[in-house]
């Protein structure tokens, strides 16, 4: 008796609508744009009235009550395809490590799930695009995927929490924007400081077209969340500090050592053994530099024929014109950095010509101002300006491979309307050094991201 009725209650289509009617209240709730309350109108008709036809691939009613096969594929595909792109777009997305910048945290090869609810879900700024590829199509390195016609402002729905110090996230490249074709693995900005804007823009045989890319389609980067909005950041001698104190021991964080032998070579057992990968070091007779952890430092010392070893670091007073922001007045590099403040929404700074260079491209760009510096006045939207309220929260990010990775300390700020998700679980890993099933790294299956 009990299994008729649960059978028929099944069965009602008023419990079909229901349900589904309820799952889709929820969602627009959690969206927050009650337009889509409209849709409730059509769940209706699928389930109570019928209509209108609305799988119009499918005949409405074909004889012996079944569909060809062409049809049930065609069903099948286009069901997949919306549920797949519902679930990349709000909850979980697949992501690859490409560059060892985060190694040994993360290990080239490593292939992650992104939460996209950690943070909240970030709405498409161009909702019109190909399925399941990023910003070109498939079998193309120049053929967009995606179409401006529609250009939604930022926008995030509710998470479950903000970033915090120490995530693990993937997000928007800053400096993505704007791409030289022929040369898209480079920064356009790092080009024009080293080539000059002129030589980028006339010799299209050499650099191909110059693009821009919104937001959504900038290519994504993975960095360790190192300070975020309203913090104080200062690299001394390769040590970051946070509000003045040091930042907590991250296992996986390598460093560049210079070690000297005693003209014995190390050989790929031994590489191996420490977990080293050969191309990530330079070797020059008897000495070699390379990445290490803490550990691997360590573990240095079983290998009775090495005499030496000691960090690689910048001179304090050595200043690198490619580290952010890429101006004279401040002389900093890769280990002596800073200070720097990571500007918070709505508050208010003074501005002057001395610290300009650090948030001419947040009022610019992220922000959008038109921002003009005349006569020694600074002027914003017109008018001049001594004082400038910012409208986003904004992060500092580094890879761990500390001296091998293309992060803040380059291109500066990442704004928070750039964020993708928080690093969740690797689910695969696969090491390119090695061939058939010993290229799968099986230690580091389900393994959660810290």
């Amino acid at each position: 008796m009990i299994q008729i009725i649960m059978e028929n209650l099944l069965n009602s289509k008023w419990f079909k609508f229901g349900l589904v009617g309820g799952i889709y209240l929820l969602w627009v709730v959690w969206l927050n744009n009650y337009w889509w309350l409209i849709g409730l109108g059509v769940i209706y008709d699928i389930y109570v009235t019928h209509k209108v036809h609305w799988s119009f691939w499918k005949k409405k009613n074909p004889q012996e009550g079944k569909q060809t096969k062409v049809v049930e594929w065609v069903d099948a595909i286009i069901f997949a395809v919306i549920a797949a792109t519902f679930i990349r777009m709000f909850f979980i997305e697949a992501y690859t490590i490409p560059t060892s910048s985060m190694e040994k945290s993360m290990m080239v090869g490593d292939y992650l799930f992104v939460s996209k609810t950690a943070y909240g879900p970030k709405m498409p700024n161009t909702p019109v695009s190909f399925p399941f590829v990023h910003h070109t199509m498939p079998l193309s390195t120049t053929m967009k995927s995606f179409s401006t016609i529609i250009h939604n402002p930022y926008r995030r729905i509710a998470g479950w929490g903000k970033v915090k110090n120490d995530d693990v996230v993937v997000f928007n490249f800053p400096e993505g924007d704007t791409i030289a074709m022929n040369m898209q693995d480079r920064s356009y900005y790092e080009l024009v400081r080293s080539y000059g804007r002129d030589k980028i823009w006339g010799d299209k045989g050499v650099f191909g077209d110059i693009i821009y890319r919104p937001v959504d389609k900038r290519e994504n980067y993975i960095k360790r969340c190192i300070a975020i909005a309203g913090d104080s950041l200062k690299i001394v001698n390769g040590l970051v500090y946070v509000n003045g104190k040091p930042q907590k021991e991250i296992q996986g964080i390598q460093y560049k050592y210079l070690i000297n032998t005693n003209g014995t070579a190390i050989n790929n057992v031994a590489l191996e053994k420490l977990d080293i990968t050969r191309s990530d070091i330079e070797e020059s007779d008897s000495r070699y530099i390379l990445p290490l952890t803490v550990e691997q430092f360590k573990k240095m010392d079983a290998l009775k024929f090495i005499q030496s070893k000691e960090r690689v670091l910048s001179p304090i007073d050595f200043s690198d014109p490619a580290i952010f922001p890429s101006d004279p007045t401040f002389s900093w590099n890769l280990d002596n950095f800073g200070p720097i403040w990571i500007p918070k929404k709505g508050v208010i700074i003074n501005l002057s010509i001395s610290n300009l260079p650090l948030y001419k491209r947040i009022i610019n760009v992220y922000e959008e101002n038109k921002l003009l510096v005349k006569d020694g006045t600074i002027y914003i939207n017109g008018a001049p300006a001594s004082t400038y309220t910012f409208k986003m929260d904004y992060f500092w990010m580094m890879g761990d491979n500390r001296n091998n990775s293309a992060d803040s300390r380059y291109w500066g700020f990442v704004p928070e309307d750039h964020v993708v998700g928080k690093a969740s679980f690797v689910w695969l890993s696969l090491d390119k050094n090695k061939s058939f099933l010993s290229k799968i790294r099986w230690n580091r299956f389900f393994m959660s991201v810290k």
